[in-house]
Order: structure tokens, then C-alpha cells, then sequence
């Protein structure tokens, strides 16, 4: 009840009232009251044509704006009701198991979604560093070569670098299905829209479904749409863990978010630096990503898996190479490896968790260093193996490479439906390089 109070005592009396001053491309010019078109501020058209839009800049004193929805039928002179509170929205525990849009619209089919008592301001602030927790236990995600080779701690935030079909969905279906994780928060941004649906019903299953939210707006959605899924997926995930929970986030893809923050920028008449991205989108960027992580005390964890579509599979690319300095690792899936079959097609000797060194046991650590060491030595002989121009007996370390390499490419490759323990995937491992 008091709750209720205090969100009648806040709602705003007056309306507000704007007219749309131009149409340029995806821009729409407005004027209006100052104090209600501030930026982020949201607009709604009266009449027949139904729009909503969104403040991204100004010139002098006209409000420049993009809409969510098609801009058909808008014209000079229709009038909008503006909104000027930040946008934001009010998650609920009964929003598990469902699949909505970035506007917490449900799109399964399932019916009316809750809301709860809290707002959660869609473009929230982290936690202030030094009133977090530290990083917390060791998380199993079910995984064998990310148990093994990239290790993650609760609160870990990490990225998935690769390019378009090598798997990076699969991967993610994988831990959703197996990790210890309480609540699974899942954000689709720019997807095809066969693949969600297709993410959801098959790769996900009814048992990665019944523990996770997913957020999802297609890649036809305009670009305010899907950088606010984006939005919404961190919100989402920021209720469960002041929940005392620990959250497992997965949302594909970052570099769709920035591509979509690019489009905005560009529209409003930001300059255009590396590759065509605008200043905003590095500023953008470590502010959605430090979502993720400890809570403060009292609170649960967000642990973060960021995926980036590489352009080019160039994994320097401006994106890739901003998100690689601000998460706390990173997995890089390899077209080659995918190309011959293994999947998931990780490439341990290219991926690192920066917590690997506090979470191994004794027994672990050089286990996984042994097993780095053989097949960064078969990397580096690979062609002359294949070509039949090493000769036995030259390396005994080359030597061990070749007899454990077999096992070790079965050891990485794992079915999607397979799920492994950190436990049995060290005692795999040791049954391997015993062996070798």
C-alpha cells in the first residue's frame, strides 16, 4: 500500500503538448514546451497515426527526435503528448518464463505480464565500485572448455568473440540450459526474427525457459528499439539480483547495440570517428556493460556473457577491441575450428579469464596449464604434422602434443545437450593427459 501511495503522490498532473516542426529521413524536428523536452524524453502522436518517439538532441532550441515505430503518416504540425520522466520500467518475478519486447510487451502468447512495486530506471547507474561485493564463488556453466580453460567467478562479466555462424547462439543455449545460475536474463537484440523464435522454443528448451526472461527485439525493430532491449535486459537482471539472486546475463549481441547506438548518433548529427562509429557509442558502452557484477552487500550478482559479432572475423575491430577493455576476459570462437566440425568452437589458446588464478583448485591449475602448454605445441607444428615433414621422435614435447591432441579435440567438443560438471570435466582431463 505504501508503495501504491507514493506512485500516486509522484504522478504528474500536467500534460504536456508538442508539435512536430519537420520530418528529415529518420529525424522528426518538434517544438514545445523547454521542460518537457528534455533528452530521453518520450512523445506519443494524437490522432490516427500511432508513433511514439524519443528525444536524441537538439538544435537551438527544436527537439530532434527518433521514433520506435513507422514514421508513415506523420506530418508537419500533429501534435504529440510528451512525456518528460525518464523511462524505465517495473520487472516482476512472474516475468520467468516469458519472452517479451523491449516495451515488457509479452510476445509468447501467454497473456497479460505483471508489473511489480519498484521502477527501475532503464538507464541505470552501476553500483558505486567501492560498495560492491567482491567477485563470488566459482559458476559451473556446464561447459567443458569454458570450466576448464576460462573459469568464471559470480559477478564475472565476460565477452564471446566471433564472427556470424560459428555458433555464438548455441553457445549461449548451452549455458543457459547448464549453468548453477538461479535466474537466467537473456537479451536478443537485432536477431533474425526465425532465429528467436527458433532460440526460445528449440534451443532453449522448456528447461532453460522456466528460469529465464527473455528480451528480444528482431533486427527490422528501428534502432531506438533495440538499444532499449538492451536497456531492459540490464533493468531485468538489476531487480533479480536485489533480490538476493544470482543472475546469469546473456545478451547477443553487443556490437548490434552499438551499431544501433551508431544509427542514433549519426541521425542526430554526431560525427562520424573509427569505422563510422559516433563518440557516443564509446561512452555508451562501459555504461550498459558495468551493469553486470557483484551487487552491493545484501544483493545477489549479475554475472555477465556479452557476445560481439566481429566485423570481418577481425577481432581488432573498434567494438571488439573497446569491449575486450572493459570485461573481465574473453572467449574467441574460431571459423577454422567450427569449419572442421567442433563445436562449441572455442579457441582456448586465444581465450583468457582474468579470474582463472583465484578460482583453481591446487590440483586444477596445472591440469589446465598442461593442457594449454600440448596444444599451443601442435598449434605450432600443425602444418608441418599434416604435411608429414616432422619426424617422430625430434620434440617429446611435440611427441605428447600428437598423442594426446585426438582426445583433447574430443575433450573440447561437447553436444549441445550435453552438460558437464566442473568435477567430471578436470577428472576427463586427467584421464587424457594420464593417458598421453
Amino acid at each position: 500500500m505504501d508503495s501504491l501511495i507514493d506512485r500516486i503522490s509522484n504522478l504528474e498532473t500536467r500534460t504536456f503538448k508538442g508539435r512536430v516542426s519537420a520530418v528529415n529521413g529518420l529525424l522528426v524536428e518538434a517544438e514545445g514546451p523547454a521542460m518537457a523536452l528534455t533528452l530521453g524524453a518520450r512523445a506519443h502522436l494524437d490522432g490516427p497515426v500511432k508513433a511514439s518517439f524519443e528525444v536524441v538532441g537538439f538544435r537551438g532550441e527544436t527537439a530532434l527526435m527518433m521514433a520506435y515505430d513507422d514514421l508513415t503518416g506523420v506530418r508537419p504540425g500533429a501534435i504529440a503528448t510528451l512525456d518528460p520522466r525518464g523511462a524505465a520500467i517495473r520487472p516482476h518475478k512472474a516475468w520467468l518464463g516469458r519472452v517479451m519486447d523491449s516495451f515488457c510487451r509479452p510476445q509468447d502468447g501467454l497473456g497479460f505480464l505483471p508489473e511489480g512495486d519498484v521502477e527501475y530506471a532503464l538507464k541505470g547507474r552501476p553500483p558505486s565500485a567501492h560498495t560492491r561485493q567482491r567477485l563470488g564463488d566459482r559458476l559451473d556453466l556446464g561447459v567443458r572448455a569454458m570450466n576448464v580453460f576460462t573459469p568464471m567467478r559470480l559477478g564475472q562479466r565476460l565477452g564471446v568473440f566471433a564472427g556470424s555462424g560459428v555458433g555464438k547462439s548455441v553457445l549461449m543455449s548451452m549455458l543457459a540450459r547448464g549453468s548453477e545460475a538461479d535466474v537466467i536474463v537473456i537479451g536478443l537484440i537485432g536477431e533474425r526474427g526465425r532465429e528467436a523464435r527458433e532460440f526460445v522454443e528449440d534451443v532453449l528448451g522448456p528447461e532453460g525457459r522456466a528460469r529465464s526472461v527473455v528480451i528480444t527485439e528482431t533486427s527490422d525493430a528501428p534502432a531506438l528499439a533495440r538499444r532499449r532491449a538492451c536497456y531492459t535486459t540490464m533493468a531485468a537482471a538489476e531487480y533479480f539480483r536485489d533480490q538476493g539472486l544470482n543472475v546469469l546475463c546473456l545478451m547477443d549481441s553487443v556490437t548490434r547495440f552499438a551499431l544501433a547506438q551508431r544509427e542514433i548518433g549519426l541521425a542526430a548529427g554526431e560525427p562520424p570517428t573509427t569505422r563510422g562509429y559516433t563518440p557516443s557509442v564509446f561512452a555508451e558502452l562501459p555504461g550498459l556493460l558495468e551493469r553486470a557484477g557483484p551487487g552491493p552487500k545484501g544483493t545477489g550478482t549479475i554475472t555477465g556473457l556479452f557476445t560481439v559479432l566481429v566485423d570481418g572475423d577481425d577481432h581488432n575491430e573498434p567494438i571488439a577491441d573497446a569491449v575486450r577493455g572493459i570485461l573481465d576476459g574473453h572467449i574467441v570462437m574460431s571459423r577454422a575450428i567450427a569449419e572442421r566440425g567442433r563445436f562449441p568452437a572455442i579457441d582456448v589458446l586465444k581465450s583468457i579469464s582474468r579470474s582463472a588464478p583465484e578460482v583453481y583448485a591446487p590440483e586444477e591449475a596445472p591440469l589446465a596449464r598442461e593442457a594449454r602448454k600440448l596444444l599451443a605445441a601442435y598449434a605450432d607444428m600443425e602444418e608441418l604434422i599434416r604435411l608429414g615433414a616432422y619426424s617422430s621422435g625430434s620434440n617429446p614435447e611435440v611427441d605428447r602434443a600428437i598423442a594426446v591432441n585426438e582426445p583433447l579435440e574430443a575433450f573440447l567438443g561437447q553436444g549441445k545437450d550435453e552438460n558437464a560438471s566442473i568435477d567430471e570435466s578436470f577428472a576427463t582431463l586427467a584421464g587424457i593427459l594420464g593417458d598421453g
